[in-house]
């Protein structure tokens, strides 16, 4: 059984998400929203969208804002209780091609156990300092997995195996916020599950919002990257064998 769905987390992107929820609807896809502590107007914004649409559209809210990895989190457990298999995540400030979604799961169809992440194609809006701390983010998880096998670890729009991705879950109390991306796609890794990249423009729109915090956000991925790397010390006989193994 092959039964996807989208996931979105939401924190005041009243202006963008409307227009990313009526795309993924499009493709006669559910959707599962998650605000996540967002203010009064783009909560209500999301009440509307899911009133008019209750079959399609569920809403789930966290009271405060509780991190991106959280509301992923929240929307992923939702769908693993309500029968998905597969659950799409991007994100909801307009920056991923939605129209690429059928290219994802067409591959999540095909390789039903492997987590389909997107490798982004930046034009010209993507801010230089952003884009540089992404390679060097990129250089730490090759260390960390001994591997080029993953080509972009910070990208919002992948498809996750429900079943592989709640096993982690219950296992590991992985990253709150914008580190969380990159955790589990590590941790998913170590665990054997197969990685495949898929191609998709990215833009960062003019007026767009970024929950972005530079010394907080920057503090905690170093913090990641440390752990992640004792992490990879203790499996690197492991992640070895696998490295010599697929040569």
């Amino acid at each position: 059984m092959f039964k996807p769905c989208v996931v979105i987390p939401v924190f005041d992107h009243e202006r963008a998400v409307g227009a990313v929820v009526t795309e993924v609807l499009a493709q006669n896809l559910a959707c599962v929203l998650v605000d996540d502590g967002s203010s009064n107007r783009c909560s209500s914004r999301l009440h509307e969208m899911a009133v008019a649409r209750p079959q399609m559209i569920t809403l789930l809210r966290h009271p405060m804002n509780r991190g991106k990895g959280c509301a992923v989190l929240t929307g992923l457990r939702h769908a693993a209780e309500a029968g998905y298999t597969h659950a799409v995540q991007v994100d909801a400030d307009g920056q991923h091609r939605i129209a690429d979604i059928p290219r994802f799961l067409e591959q999540a169809l095909a390789h039903p156990n492997a987590l389909i992440v997107g490798h982004p194609e930046y034009d010209s809006t993507v801010p230089v300092l952003r884009l540089y701390a992404r390679h060097l983010t990129h250089l730490w998880v090759c260390i960390n997995t001994l591997s080029r096998q993953i080509k972009d670890s910070m990208c919002g729009f992948r498809v996750y195996p429900l079943t592989s991705v709640i096993a982690l879950d219950q296992r590991i109390n992985l990253a709150a916020r914008m580190d969380f991306d990159t955790e589990v796609l590590v941790r998913l890794y170590w665990d054997g599950v197969p990685i495949l990249n898929v191609s998709t423009p990215v833009t960062y729109p003019a007026d767009g919002i970024s929950h972005f915090r530079c010394c907080l956000d920057n503090a905690l991925l170093s913090r990641m990257h440390a752990t992640l790397f004792f992490g990879m010390l203790l499996r690197l006989p492991l992640l070895i064998a696998r490295k010599w193994s697929r040569q």
